[in-house]
């Protein structure tokens, strides 16, 4: 790991101005836990003083959290206009904390010295001066954010490093430039660090908002210039359009900029954390997100899958499982024999030397997909077609005489859906039992799972043990009124995993009894154990 570079996450307080994102003092224990597994070396906690969640995380940190890799931060601000530093409340917060660390902010430009604190521009020097020299006389390190950089360098090139100079004067280990309102591009920001770096003699380090799209970017083009410490989010949360993401940082310093910021191990961990932390914020993770989302490394063209086919290297930018991702091919339209052949060896399914049966399962792909089936997100019923066109393709679970369903509108308010099922299921002999079920749901589609669950369970017990986790529909082709092709995705579970399947037509029940036989047949073929005795 590189001892003379900092990987600074500030998830926990600046990520936690994400519109939507409120932690409990468990879920920031939770989180500051999950970041020390990655390896950064910095994680703010929060403002202690300020508001209380944090003043009471900094408070159950001191016993309840063990961290191997981090030093846990404060954050605050200098002390106020005026006011001495010894009688500022919130400095004293600061050190009641007893972090190692503490990070202060600062106004570093000219118009918000004026504007915002309504104060000299001599006085914000002396607040950050005699806040920095407070905080070290009683052994804090300090780390200094100066706000607005970027912007107060157009307004005034020379302020911003006045502010620098004071602060590691007073005995300051870093200088952070802040893109405060996230305005910069990579070429701007490489300026400016560039002379920053060669009129100031302290560590510099960056954080950079991402309200261009370029916080990532910015912070690379930083660290090229010259900085060694880096700020970022997990995930990239915070305000507005939120910050530079840790793990694309890490992720880049370490396999792009070779520079070993994480201890040894710890890059494999960034999918798992990056999800883990998506969980306690109650944000979706993000599927498209560089390095750590699910589609990352998913492939869709049939060229890019023959190329991948021969080395995967050719389409992948990085090995997947160095930051604990995984390839993925998706079988669309576009597919060809090799994505085909890559994708049954994903699932597990051996197509050697079942040539025949991969051009069956293009075409049908390809004819099903104009209809408005996808597979994209539906592997379980991609396994289960692309099995059906092998030699040795197991017989249907059952054979559908018919299937009824009916929805009653009582005059109180109730509404009741009802659905009957007649099935044939085979007894291996060459005969078959004849089922009929019955059952009640929420609406038709509910009462149609019951109904059929109910017909097949006691031939698989396994059955009982499975429910519907997810259930989405998407109108295909809508050309008004009700008339639509409908595409319904089902996911479910056994508790222990769980599988998509997919149902397409016009009739959204019937659309839905497809995607329901897929996962219940599913669930059999891969999840059950021997079914039970029959006549």
């Amino acid at each position: 790991m590189a001892t003379d570079f900092h990987v600074f996450d500030t998830t926990l307080r600046d990520g936690a101005q994400r519109e939507g994102v409120s932690y409990s003092v468990a879920d920031k224990l939770a989180v500051a836990r999950l970041l020390d597994e990655i390896g950064v070396g910095y994680i703010e906690g929060g403002w202690p003083g300020a508001l209380p969640k944090d003043t009471e995380f900094f408070a159950r940190a001191r016993t309840e959290l063990k961290l191997r890799n981090a030093v846990l931060v404060a954050f605050g601000a200098t002390r106020k206009a005026g006011v001495r530093v010894e009688d500022d409340p919130q400095v004293r917060a600061l050190l009641d904390a007893e972090t190692p660390v503490v990070c202060l902010v600062a106004k570093s430009d000219v118009r918000h010295v004026s504007q915002a604190l309504r104060t000299t521009l001599e006085e914000n020097v002396a607040m950050v001066s005699d806040t920095v020299a407070h905080l070290v006389r009683h052994g804090r390190r300090v780390f200094l954010d100066c706000e607005h950089f970027f912007d107060g360098y157009k307004a005034d090139p020379d302020y911003g490093v006045r502010v620098l100079e004071a602060a590691f004067a007073a005995g300051a280990e870093v200088g952070v430039l802040c893109d405060t309102n996230g305005g910069m591009l990579p070429m701007g920001v490489g300026r400016v660090v560039a002379d920053v770096r060669a009129r100031v003699g302290g560590r510099l380090g960056i954080h950079c908002q991402d309200d261009t799209g370029c916080a990532v970017a910015n912070t690379l083009a930083a660290v090229e210039a010259g900085v060694t410490h880096v700020q970022g989010t997990a995930n990239g949360y915070g305000e507005r359009a939120g910050n530079a993401d840790t793990f694309a940082l890490i992720a880049n310093l370490v396999t792009k900029m070779d520079l070993p910021v994480v201890p040894p191990g710890c890059l494999a961990e960034l999918q798992r954390v990056s999800h883990a932390i998506a969980e306690l914020a109650n944000i979706a993770p993000d599927d498209h997100q560089p390095f750590v989302g699910a589609s990352a490394f998913a492939h869709k063209a049939g060229l890019h899958a023959s190329a991948i086919k021969v080395s995967p290297e050719l389409y992948n930018h990085l090995e997947p499982a160095v930051v604990g991702n995984d390839m993925r091919i998706l079988v669309t339209e576009m597919a060809g024999r090799a994505s085909v052949e890559l994708k049954g060896r994903e699932l597990g399914v051996d197509l050697a030397g079942h040539a025949d049966a991969i051009g069956r399962v293009v075409d049908q792909v390809k004819v099903l997909e104009a209809d408005g089936w996808s597979f994209e997100a539906a592997d379980a019923s991609f396994e289960l077609l692309l099995r059906a066109q092998l030699p040795d393709a197991p017989p249907a679970l059952f054979e559908l005489e018919s299937y009824k369903t009916s929805v009653e509108h009582w005059g109180n308010g109730v509404v009741v859906s009802e659905a009957t099922v007649k099935v044939h299921l085979p007894n291996g002999d060459g005969t078959a039992e004849r089922v009929i079920c019955t059952a009640e749901g929420n609406g038709p589609v509910n009462a149609l799972d019951n109904a059929l669950r109910q017909a097949l369970v006691g031939r698989y017990p396994h059955l009982a043990g499975v429910s519907l986790a997810d259930y989405k529909v998407r109108i295909l082709g809508w050309k008004g009124g009700t008339g639509a092709t409908t595409r319904v995705l089902i996911d479910t579970t056994d508790g222990v995993g769980e599988w998509t399947t997919v149902g397409v037509h016009a009739n959204i029940v019937e659309a839905s009894w497809h995607a329901l036989v897929d996962a219940l047949t599913y669930a059999v073929r891969h999840r059950s154990p021997v079914p039970a005795a029959h006549a």
